[in-house]
């Protein structure tokens, strides 16, 4: 019952979960970073950051804490465009006050709406278990839960797990923040299993958290994937380069045997939507053939 259904997301992996059931012409309304399908990009934007563009990870880590610390939230609601788009449903999280929008931050436009309020969905994942449910969450908001089961077939099947190397499963360090440095948790290390690689300093449903070098050096991984939360590649190789080139990293097993990636973090691995099948892809690429990368992912992987 999704016909005449307005949705406005301000999240890119519910904007993809809407899109793989189907509701893309239901959306209305899209977050600065909503950007997939690229038709999505038409659709006016209610939110925006307050973070300046061209930060290095560091400079990010140290202005979130100072707007945080001021009680401040890092993203603005455009109050008077979201209620002129007259949503039925709005699709936000409520994992990560740095990551997108909060509830919290829609409380303003909320409290002053007149009319019926949107229904508000508010996806928190931790593992892929979560993931598959917010998919059903997502269709039994829009009216069409039967769309789901298909939707997470799909996705399943691209993240079918990967035979096992006759060595072995690599060791593979999965990091998504160069400075400070932070462990990929939740879903990730799911994905990195599913592409046949052990996970090094992470669990699945166990959030990402900060490590020292330190505990980098004592797990000398085989295989080492940058994936920064939402760095497209270019954002990513020089800082992992300048990392790499000094102590301990360049002594490490992963350095010295030439098995250190950057993989797009924006577009893949922070967005837990269907593209997680992509990312499981990508990490199975640089498990099993890092010479050999598709041509339809090459643009999504880099060797440093």
């Amino acid at each position: 019952m999704s016909e005449g259904l307005r949705i406005v997301s301000l999240l890119p992996s519910a904007t993809e979960i809407a899109v793989a059931l189907g509701l893309q012409e239901n959306l209305v309304g899209r977050s600065h970073e909503c950007d997939f399908p690229p038709a999505v990009k038409a659709l006016p934007v209610c939110t925006s950051t307050k973070l300046e563009k061209g930060l290095s990870s560091r400079a990010i880590e140290d202005r979130v804490k100072a707007i945080v610390e001021k009680g401040l939230s890092v993203y603005d609601v455009d109050a008077p465009l979201l209620k002129s788009l007259r949503p039925d449903v709005i699709l936000t999280q409520a994992q990560c006050a740095v990551c997108a929008v909060t509830p919290a931050d829609l409380e303003e436009a909320l409290a002053s709406w007149v009319g019926t309020p949107p229904r508000l969905v508010s996806l928190a994942p931790d593992d892929l278990s979560d993931v598959f449910g917010d998919f059903a969450r997502v269709a039994e908001a829009a009216g069409v839960p039967e769309r789901a089961p298909a939707a997470i077939a799909r996705m399943r099947e691209g993240i079918a797990t990967r035979p096992t190397l006759p060595q072995g499963s690599p060791r593979m360090l999965a990091v998504e923040w160069i400075e400070p440095l932070m462990v990929a948790g939740n879903w990730v290390p799911e994905l990195v299993a599913a592409a046949g690689a052990e996970p090094l300093l992470a669990a699945p449903g166990v959030h990402s958290h900060w490590i020292e070098a330190d505990a980098v050096v004592a797990a000398d991984p085989d295989v080492i994937a940058f994936m920064p939360c939402g760095y497209q590649l270019a954002q990513t190789l020089p800082e992992a380069r300048a990392l790499l080139a000094g102590e301990p990293w360049r002594s490490l097993r992963a350095v010295r045997e030439g098995r250190v990636f950057a993989v797009d973090g924006h577009h893949l691995f922070n967005r837990p939507g269907p593209r997680l099948a992509e990312s499981a892809e990508v990490l199975a690429c640089l498990v099993h053939a890092p010479d050999d990368i598709p041509e339809r992912l090459q643009p999504f992987i880099a060797r440093l």
